[in-house]
């Protein structure tokens, strides 16, 4: 039997966390060849979920964002930069193979960023880390000969879509003959509603998402778009192209995730059930494919496939992220952490009812932050994490101006 493959997991007790513990415990189980073994767990605090996470895997070393005391593991971090600390001492004392980077948001940034200059693989779940700092993450990636591989279904389906055409092993630079890609949208919660209506939208109306299971915040950004924006950004970085050959359509059954269209006119395109623990799989036992646990598809019971333009007016998220690919620099950044910030005020609970923070000053306030901040050229992380914060603090002075 071979040697298991020691993983970190990063964000454990979000969705594709839990998920992901899901996907190896059924490799496990169902004979596959592929065994694991979970070194790290990181999460944002000690919860009864994350106690049981150690307790379940036997993992040794945890990370937490809070200052709590998880006495179940031989070492715990704490505090900013745990994640990275974490990553660095698994790494150092008991080695490490793949890190599932799966912290929503920009907090997940800097242990991706430590991950890749070890040379470990990274699972990458966070778009944000692309999206803010994609420049210097994927140059520590080609310089150290680290694998990002996607698990998000859009850029896993682009991926898989590529096999055999070229070196598929992300981040790479796409062959000429790929002439586009294409990312399919549910069209996310407010999908066929009124402009004016979509405007005024409640968080509970905005978190009704009808096919997937997600947090509140990638939930959000799934109604405004703006999620859909992100994965443009991350597709340009993973795959070396630009907005000139991106495209998205909107596709509400979620059934085909993505397609690439190829210069011969042939266009290959890769469906499955929505659902993440498929392309979670793959990521974990690239290039190959054991059964796995994700509901199959049946094709038969299809019927007809709907795909249409997005409405580029009533969500301009798309346009937003197109811009930033044609910026580079911090643009990402401040996109990224405006974003952030404007959809924390959204569904903050004194916001229940939509009136303080309508959900369409959102997007507005990502606009206002691209337009009155300079996008700069990224040097370090600090040049993002000093984008970031300008971009949170415009974000904030506008929603006082407004109290």
């Amino acid at each position: 039997m071979p040697d298991p493959k020691r993983i970190l997991i990063l964000g454990s007790t979000g969705s594709i966390g839990t998920q992901t513990l899901d996907v190896i415990e059924h490799l496990h189980r169902d004979g596959s060849g592929h065994h694991f073994e979970i070194v790290g767990l990181a999460a944002g605090r000690g919860s009864d979920l994350l106690r049981e996470q150690v307790s379940r895997t036997g993992a040794r070393i945890v990370a937490t964002a809070d200052a709590c005391v998880i006495e179940e593991c031989e070492k715990h971090f704490a505090g900013d930069g745990a994640a990275a600390e974490l990553v660095r001492y698994a790494h150092e004392r008991v080695g490490v193979d793949l890190v599932v980077g799966a912290i929503v948001g920009s907090a997940g940034i800097g242990a991706t960023l430590e991950a890749l200059r070890l040379g470990i693989d990274v699972a990458l779940a966070n778009k944000e880390t692309l999206v803010a700092a994609g420049e210097i993450v994927v140059q520590e990636a080609q310089r150290t000969g680290a694998r990002l591989l996607p698990v998000d279904s859009e850029h896993s389906a682009l991926w898989q879509c590529l096999q055999g055409q070229t070196e598929t092993k992300p981040p790479m630079e796409l062959p000429g003959s790929v002439t586009k890609m294409t990312l399919t949208a549910s069209g996310g919660a407010l999908r066929g509603m009124a402009a004016e209506e979509v405007r005024g939208a409640t968080p509970a109306m905005a978190l009704a998402h009808p096919n997937w299971s997600m947090g509140p915040k990638v939930t959000v950004d799934c109604a405004s778009l703006m999620n859909k924006g992100l994965e443009l950004i991350e597709a340009h970085w993973l795959f070396g192209i630009g907005a000139d050959r991106l495209g998205v359509l909107v596709h509400p059954s979620s059934t085909v995730h993505s397609f690439v269209e190829y210069a011969d006119g042939s266009v290959i395109a890769q469906l499955g059930a929505p659902d993440m623990k498929a392309p979670i799989q793959f990521a974990l036992t690239y290039p190959e494919r054991p059964a796995g646990i994700a509901p199959k598809l049946d094709i038969a019971k299809l019927g007809t496939l709907e795909f249409y333009e997005p409405d580029a007016e009533t969500f301009p998220a798309l346009g937003l992220a197109f811009d930033v690919i044609r910026k580079g620099g911090t643009s990402g950044a401040i996109l990224n952490a405006a974003n952030e910030e404007a959809v924390a005020a959204f569904l903050a609970p004194e916001n229940n009812d939509g009136t303080l923070v309508p959900f369409g000053l959102i997007t507005d306030l990502v606009a206002q932050a691209m337009d009155a901040l300079e996008s700069k050229p990224i040097e370090s992380l600090a040049c993002v994490d000093r984008a970031s914060e300008e971009a949170r603090a415009f974000v904030r002075d506008q929603l006082s101006a407004r109290a």
